[in-house]
């Protein structure tokens, strides 16, 4: 069986902290920002902790197990 390949789409949008959890950074921050409030975007700009439940698809795209 030859080995699985890393889904690059995925690779550059998940990042693997110390402890095997996986950071992403939030949607929304793009475009369209006039309407949106400061405090809106300046909590938008910080990444946050992948759910469980995705964790393991993603796992599965980076090819970790």
């Amino acid at each position: 069986m030859p080995k699985m390949k890393t889904h690059r789409g995925a690779a550059k949008r998940f990042k693997v902290t110390g402890s095997g959890k996986f950071m992403k950074n939030k949607a929304y921050k793009s475009h369209i920002l006039e309407k949106k409030s400061s405090k809106r975007k300046r909590k938008l700009r910080h990444a946050e902790v992948v759910s469980k439940a995705e964790a393991k698809r993603i796992r599965k795209m980076l090819a970790l197990g």
